[in-house]
């Protein structure tokens, strides 16, 4: 992994000329985003992200941290928070904020700590790669709950990037989940290899957690598909 993620997000906290961050997908354009919206503040988050944030409690994990946003806010609200990321130059970059607990961790290696809330947000489904491999997640997040913890996950339904037939069925792919997309992450003139993300729509997720003895809960959609789900045992 040569980890261009981290480093536009390191360039950006560092002043180091950072540039944008163009994304691809197997069924979508090129697309730029700029970095500094991997720093916002709380009053700038979507609405299904403030909305996790003020559900939070307890001890946190916040899974797949990136800039370290969402950790940053939690903490300064005096809550004791745990930040998680497989990239290293982001993890550096969330030291250099402030965050006090970060660590260059994969969740399916963390072991032998309980949470009372875990964060997965910014499609925290992306994480699991593939339909086949999300039972794996579920369990490993399972393993990490306390007693009455509470896992706060976003996704989207991406149904409405394939288009219709004349009966107004959508045309997706024949064999596999719709939602298993493969990415493409660029950086100032360098490639990042494809890799797999995941985007679930809400009854698959449920339907997912039932299978692993989870409870879900749908809390809040967004404007585009998009939505908030509670995992609890």
């Amino acid at each position: 992994m040569k980890d261009l993620f981290g480093q536009a997000i390191l360039d950006y906290q560092t002043q180091n000329a950072p540039e944008g961050l163009v994304t691809e997908t197997n069924i979508s354009e090129a697309d730029e985003m700029s970095v500094a919206y991997l720093f916002r503040t709380y009053q700038d988050m979507p609405k299904i992200e403030k909305k996790a944030l003020q559900l939070a409690k307890g001890k946190i994990l916040d899974v797949g941290c990136g800039a370290g946003s969402h950790s940053l806010f939690l903490q300064q609200k005096g809550f004791e928070v745990t930040a998680i990321d497989i990239s290293p130059k982001a993890i550096q970059a969330c030291q250099l904020r402030g965050v006090k607990d970060a660590r260059i961790q994969h969740l399916l290696e963390l072991e032998n700590e309980q949470f009372d809330t875990i964060l997965l947000l910014m499609n925290g489904t992306g994480i699991f790669g593939t339909l086949a491999e999300t039972s794996k997640y579920l369990q490993k997040l399972k393993s990490l709950l306390t007693p009455n913890g509470q896992i706060l996950i976003d996704s989207s339904d991406i149904i409405y990037m394939f288009d219709q037939d004349e009966d107004g069925a959508y045309m997706v792919p024949a064999t596999g989940y719709y939602g298993e997309l493969t990415f493409n992450v660029s950086y100032k003139a360098q490639t990042e290899d494809a890799f797999p993300w995941l985007y679930l729509d809400y009854n698959t997720l449920q339907n997912a957690a039932h299978a692993n003895g989870l409870q879900c809960e749908l809390l809040l959609e967004g404007n585009h598909f998009d939505y908030l789900a509670r995992l609890t045992t």
